[in-house]
Order: structure tokens, then sequence, then C-alpha cells
């Protein structure tokens, strides 16, 4: 009896060991309160700019994960529902590069006099594509295909003739801002480069002024006239005997 009771309690004290493993590989897997909570925000942030809350959170999760994104426009009484997907040029991004992604397309939409954008332009803001407004078609770079080349964030917005500090402040109310290192490295590289060749190019423009310099001070000296001959001295007569020598 004592050893049925050993086993049974054995049996129980294994399983409740298998029970805590999987919930703490649950934790572990599971997407942490504060990530939720940010991309909650974000997608209740651009509801209004993708359309629908749906649409919204198609893209804070498409774009934070680097996976394809799916947005629906309803239909209405005279036009179907539209589909558009996408798949992001610049793979996985923190909430802080989603959010500023998100305000970068919706600023470029709003220069070209769209700000109820479609699904389809939506997409060409953050890919890139031709959208039509009402004075004609538009070419959009594209916020990602930018970024995905490598441009840090304020080259990107200098593309899209947006001022960066401008849309900074727009997207500062409305969730997490990427680190000011990601924003300004890439573009202190570019500033860097621009720098150096300039100075090249300055060393090698003051060497040829003054190769040109001393060229024109180098002068050639007039080659001397050949020396005139003097005429040979005459000879001077022998001094004649003098008499009683």
């Amino acid at each position: 009896m004592k050893r049925h009771l050993l086993a049974i309690s054995l049996l129980a004290a294994v399983a409740g060991i298998a029970v805590g493993a999987a919930d703490a590989w649950a934790a572990d897997t599971s997407p942490s309160s504060t990530d939720g909570a940010e991309g909650s925000k974000l997608a209740n942030a651009y509801a209004t700019f993708a359309g629908s809350s749906a649409n919204a959170q198609a893209l804070v999760d498409g774009l934070h994960n680097g996976t394809a994104i799916v947005l629906v426009t309803p239909a209405t009484a005279t036009t179907p529902a539209v589909q558009t997907t996408l798949t992001p040029y610049t793979g996985k991004m923190g909430y802080g590069n989603v959010n500023l992604a998100l305000a970068l397309a919706e600023a470029d939409l709003a220069k070209a006099g769209i700000t109820q954008p479609t699904t389809a332009q939506i997409a060409a803001a953050l890919n890139g594509g031709a959208v039509t407004t009402s004075s004609g078609s538009v070419q959009m770079p594209g916020v990602l295909a930018l970024r995905a080349k490598g441009d840090g964030w304020g080259s990107v917005a200098k593309a899209l003739g947006l001022k960066l500090g401008a849309v900074e402040h727009e997207a500062h109310a409305r969730g997490p801002l990427p680190d000011h290192k990601d924003i300004d490295h890439d573009d202190k590289v570019a500033k860097t480069d621009k720098v150096d060749k300039n100075d090249k190019a300055d060393k090698a423009d003051k060497a040829d002024k003054s190769e040109s310099v001393a060229d024109a001070q180098h002068v050639d000296k007039p080659d001397h006239p050949d020396k005139v001959d003097r005429p040979d001295k005459p000879e001077r007569p022998d001094k004649p005997e003098r008499a009683g020598r």
C-alpha cells in the first residue's frame, strides 16, 4: 500500500513539473504586454489614415514583423470590395520605425492632396508606385523603398520633399519614435562621405593651381649673346739699340 501511494506521489510531482515547464515556455514565446500595447496604440492612431481599424492593425503588424500586409477597401453601394497586398521592403522594424514610416507615408500623400487614401494609394506611398490625384498622376518614391536602400530617415524625408522634424512632431503623439542614433546614423555617414570627397577635390584643385603658378613663375632666362672677340693688341716695335753699346 505504501509503495502504491509513493508511486502516485511521484507521478503527480512529474506531472506538476511538466505543466510548469509548459507554462514557462508559453510565457517566453508569447509577445510581451508592452509590445502588444504599443502595437495597439499605433493601430488606433492610424485607423483613420488606413481606412479602418483592421487595416491599421494589419499595417502595424506587417511592418513590425516584416510580413505581407493585406488591406481591404470595404464595398459600397456602387463599388465592390478591393483587396490590396504588399510586402514591406524593409523587413522587420521596431515600433518606433513603424510609427515614423506610417507618418511619412501619410505626410507624402497629404502633400499630393490625398487625405483619405485608398488601400492602393497607401501601398504606393509605402513601397512606391503611381497614384492618381485631382491634378493627374503622381509617382510616389515609396517610404520603405527609400529606407531599404540604406537611407536614414532624414534622407528619406528629404527625398520626399518633407521636413523630418515636423513629421516627427506629429508621430510623437501617436506612439514611440526610433532612437536618434537610428535616425541620424546613415545621414551622418553620407554627409561625412561628401565632405571627404569635397576635401579631396579641393586638394587636387589646389595642387593643380600650385603647379600652374610655379610654371608661370618659371621664366626662361634669355640666352647670353656671344662674346665679341677683342682685336689683338698690335705688337710693340723693337726699341733701337743705343749707340756706344
